[in-house]
């Protein structure tokens, strides 16, 4: 059988991809796919993640094992029927790091497969891409990523009186300006 995803882009704007893939395909066949489908740029860390008819993110499945024991599930190791049981199941999907592109992925149908297709193929395509990737408000990274590249004006400090109360200590009188009496039990 084939599945048909639905893969949406979490953007202010409607953006989603349809997914042809067979369902003995795991899911880092789906995370490739989607990467080609939406122009994902670099090889980031990613995760599906299972979700429930709200969307709410539960088990978590990284392209490369983060466990402890190192026994953890990857991408690799589930396999779309389980990922997605029967019509109407969703999971989750983020890639990268800085720049987090977040997808909402929804069971559509099954359909026979059809011969002479190379699995899985973009079946539909709605939406511009953005070339950054949006944040929770629909707004581009870039803007936060610029904000944060701006140069900082250091001319106003010159007039900033950074004394501190712990400036003078250098002028209490203690004991430690004669140092310490090191005796040696040789010199005894």
């Amino acid at each position: 059988m084939v599945y048909k995803i639905r893969v949406i882009l979490d953007a202010k704007e409607s953006i989603f991809r349809d997914i042809g893939i067979k369902d003995k395909q795991t899911l880092w066949n789906l995370h490739l796919s989607i990467k080609s489908a939406f122009n994902l740029p670099g090889d980031e860390l990613s995760s599906f993640f299972f979700s429930d008819g709200d969307w709410s993110e539960l088990q978590a499945v990284p392209l490369e094992d983060m466990s402890d024991d190192g026994n953890g599930e990857i991408m690799s190791d589930i396999y779309l029927k389980e990922g997605f049981p029967e019509v109407g199941s969703k999971m989750r999907f983020t890639y990268g790091f800085m720049d987090l592109w977040e997808f909402f992925c929804e069971l559509l149908e099954e359909e026979p497969e059809k011969p002479a297709v190379n699995y899985p193929i973009t079946l539909f395509r709605f939406g511009k891409v953005p070339l950054k990737a949006p944040n929770k408000s629909g707004v581009t990274s870039s803007k936060v990523s610029k904000l944060a590249s701006e140069e900082l004006n250091f001319d106003d400090m010159d007039e900033v009186d950074f004394k501190d109360e712990d400036d003078d200590f250098d002028n209490e009188d203690d004991d430690f300006d004669e140092g310490y009496d090191d005796k040696f039990e040789e010199d005894i």
